[in-house]
């Protein structure tokens, strides 16, 4: 589909339920939200449906009310699996009618697909998309926007960032977001429990693979009454180290282990993470694995001795 089929699909309808992944990254929440706010200036209704609510996104959700009215249509934004809604996924499972996405792994079997591999962020294709079903930028939407991109790119850090994403990023500077804000909020702010968590991580840190890969993990005693929004971002730790080419992140869940893989120099982390039933992008990935923690993490010390 071209983007202004997708703007035309959309105008065709009026209800939405815009899906979320779980564990919702700020792409994921300013682009649904961003999305949100753009049919409901054109005289659409539209809600937002997530499983979680981070405190460093609240201003995004505030910035955002929905009428009640019955769902006519679902459209999912940065959600490349259907095993990634979470609690969501008993409800809307096969229930998808557009899927909005810029994972190249997508998998998502919905009527209508737009996915654009080359974006850096799910807000980068919302930020085209909002003019073409004749809404226009607001400050809310900016600061929506913003929040996606700059969190997907590591605040424009990251090797997806690209031209467009930094001319996209400087607009949406001029419609006023408050870009200094959020890079405070998302990339600067840590609470003194936040600090603890990342002092016991590097005393834990594994190496292997000749030192180019370094794992970190977290169990669910270590992030007890820790909120998701003091866990986000820690994924990016191993990855800093000098000489490390990947970068592995293990979180112990209720019933299983969320594996995050983020890589240096043109390591293939979604082809790492596909051999274990993941995907997302070349440099960050993810994948969920079964077992208790040591049998996890020598399955991806392993697996890493012979992908690198």
């Amino acid at each position: 589909m071209t983007l202004k089929e997708v703007a035309n699909l959309i105008l065709q309808h009026n209800n939405f339920d815009i899906l979320t992944h779980n564990y919702p990254d700020g792409d994921c929440i300013g682009s649904a939200f961003a999305l949100a706010h753009a049919l409901k200036q054109i005289g659409k209704n539209a809600r937002v449906i997530t499983t979680d609510r981070q405190k460093k996104f609240e201003f995004i959700f505030e910035s955002y009310s929905a009428p009640e009215f019955e769902r006519e249509y679902v459209i999912s934004t940065d959600v490349a699996d259907e095993k990634l809604l979470g609690a969501n996924r008993k409800e809307y499972e096969g229930k998808i009618d557009l899927c909005i996405d810029h994972h190249k792994s997508n998998v998502i079997n919905a009527p209508y697909k737009y996915v654009d591999a080359d974006s850096a962020a799910a807000g980068e294709i919302i930020y085209e998309l909002i003019p073409l079903l004749g809404a226009e930028y607001t400050k809310e939407i900016a600061d929506c926007l913003y929040t996606a991109i700059s969190t997907d790119t590591g605040c424009f850090r990251y090797t997806n960032t690209t031209s467009r994403t930094m001319r996209i990023a400087a607009e949406l500077i001029d419609l006023n977001c408050d870009s200094g804000y959020i890079n405070k909020e998302m990339f600067e702010t840590k609470s003194k429990a936040r600090v603890e968590l990342e002092r016991e991580i590097l005393e834990s840190m594994i190496f292997c693979a000749d030192d180019k890969c370094a794992i970190i993990y977290t169990t669910r005693e270590m992030t007890e009454g820790l909120g998701d929004d003091e866990t986000e971002g820690i994924a990016s730790i191993p990855r800093q180290i000098e000489g490390v080419k990947m970068g592995i992140t293990v979180r112990e869940k209720e019933k299983d282990y969320k594996v995050s893989v983020r890589t240096n120099d043109g390591v293939d982390a979604c082809a790492f993470c596909k051999q274990f039933g993941g995907g997302g992008h070349v440099a960050a990935s993810g994948c969920t694995l079964k077992g208790d923690l040591q049998s996890v993490l020598d399955t991806l010390i392993n697996a890493a001795e012979m992908y690198i």
